[in-house]
């Protein structure tokens, strides 16, 4: 088409000028990363977590179900849509940046009335009109300010991606420690039931004693006591079994009464080795972080293209086509037409409509920066506080394993004693109380040891895989 040569020399030249003034609008982060956690070992592991890291606890059903969460998780699934939009919104900032090409085509057929100057009759005229073009236009961006739009929302799509990891890495950890409280219920319910059997049994003989007039009523009403506190105590822990169990199948996108978990005993499992690393790597070892730095470089554009915005706008506009009477000749020589236009707008007054919309965009920079600090030193926080508890929590399982294993032994002598009437009824309900709770606070120690494991997993990154972050915008 005869038209098309000017008309695309016009808009290369103005796309060769767009964005060539885009320039830099981050600010200093200011970040204080130690050289070492405080609460690591002397000689920690620089190794990352395994991407597997939760089959270091030696289940396979748990396994099984954080497969299913990270594949059915329904959080997730939310997640990825939402990177779906993120990217279709990438695309909709960038289309400024190209041209727009539109065709038409009309064909129309006018009547008109007539008159004559030498007759006093009128009639009338009809014509056609049959009209084929194109349309183009292109707003040249000297400014960079579609350009830095668009570098804002890569950033937001890129930190889409990485909220999505977020999620599948709490998916994972919240999987973990629920099935862990499933466990430490089951484990917890044997323990009160086996309690409930030796208190009974002991009631027995107390009950012998008593009719054999070695004991009195009040004895007896303290052991019936012991009795019914323990077997009270099942109730709740079948809430919480129950409940968990409900929670886990939520988790992997299936209906509680269609979901079973076997489970089994927490003490049957292993608390993996984690080696922590230098602090300097966590900045790349958790998604999170990743995200925020994504969300505070996509504020820096939007500041870019906020102050881009005072500066004037050139448009480009051109149509081109073949305009006749007659459809025949609708594509003959005479018939081509073409008008190329170029405009230039500047804001004189807007009610300061540009400065607030800047001044916003730099609030929501600041905002960011401060979010992305503040992600940054939680991560670091959230590290020592689960050393802290593991190592602490290690520590407490071991000295209660002592405990259990003392006020067992004093149960099991006070027993036989009590067989041989030879102990005070009234050091053997202690001694059985001692006992009981001893075994039930381990069995919470071991719970909240393990969850403690899974929390520094979680705070150090693992199971997921950075992906190398997207090449840094050219700049003109």
């Amino acid at each position: 088409m005869p038209g098309l040569a000017p008309l695309a020399a016009l808009i290369l030249i103005g796309m060769g000028l767009s964005g060539c003034i885009l320039g830099s609008e981050r600010p200093a982060t200011n970040l204080e990363v130690p050289a070492s956690y405080r609460e690591a070992p002397r000689a920690p592991g620089s190794a990352v977590p395994a991407l597997d890291w939760w089959r270091g606890f030696r289940s396979t059903e748990l396994t099984r179900l954080i497969e299913t969460a990270q594949a059915a998780n329904l959080d997730i699934a939310v997640a990825v849509a939402q990177i779906l939009q993120a990217d279709a919104q990438a695309g909709i900032a960038g289309a400024p940046l190209l041209p727009t090409l539109t065709g038409s085509g009309t064909a129309e057929r006018l009547r008109s009335a007539t008159s004559s100057s030498s007759s006093s009759s009128a009639g009338s005229r009809s014509t056609s009109q049959f009209n084929a073009g194109l349309t183009a236009s292109y707003m040249i961006d000297f400014w960079g300010k579609n350009r830095a739009t668009l570098y804002a929302a890569e950033e937001s799509a890129t930190a889409a991606r990485y909220n999505r990891d977020v999620v599948a890495l709490t998916a994972t950890a919240t999987v973990a420690n629920t099935y862990f409280e499933l466990l430490t219920a089951q484990d917890r319910l044997r323990i009160a039931r086996r309690n409930a059997a030796s208190a009974e049994r002991i009631l027995v003989l107390i009950k012998q004693q008593f009719t054999a007039g070695t004991a009195s009523q009040l004895e007896v009403s303290q052991q019936e006591t012991l009795v019914a506190t323990q077997r009270a105590s099942i109730p709740p822990l079948e809430i919480t079994l129950r409940q968990n169990s409900a929670t886990l199948a939520l988790l992997v996108a299936r209906a509680p009464a269609k979901f079973t978990v076997t489970g089994g005993s927490l003490a049957s499992l292993a608390v993996p080795r984690v080696t922590p690393g230098i602090p300097s790597e966590l900045l790349r070892q958790r998604p999170d972080i990743m995200q925020a730095e994504a969300q505070l470089a996509g504020s820096n554009f939007s500041v870019e293209s906020a102050r881009a915005a005072f500066f004037p706008q050139i448009q480009l506009t051109a149509d081109t086509g073949f305009q006749s009477k007659a459809l025949s000749s609708l594509f003959g020589p005479g018939a081509w037409y073409y008008t190329l236009a170029a405009s230039l707008t500047q804001p004189i007054l807007d009610g300061n409509l540009l400065k607030s919309q800047l001044e916003q965009a730099q609030g929501v920079q600041l905002e960011n920066l401060q979010a992305y600090r503040k992600a940054v030193l939680s991560a670091f926080t959230d590290v020592e506080k689960a050393l802290v508890a593991l190592q602490q929590t290690s520590l407490q399982e071991r000295l209660q394993s002592e405990v259990v294993a003392s006020s067992r032994r004093a149960f099991e002598v006070a027993e036989t004693q009590l067989r041989g009437g030879t102990v005070n009824l009234v050091s053997v309900l202690q001694v059985q109380q001692t006992f009981f709770t001893a075994e039930d606070n381990l069995a919470q120690v071991r719970l909240t040891r393990f969850q403690a494991a899974a929390s520094l997993f979680q705070a150090l990154g693992g199971g997921w895989t950075r992906t190398p972050r997207p090449a840094e915008p050219r700049r003109f």
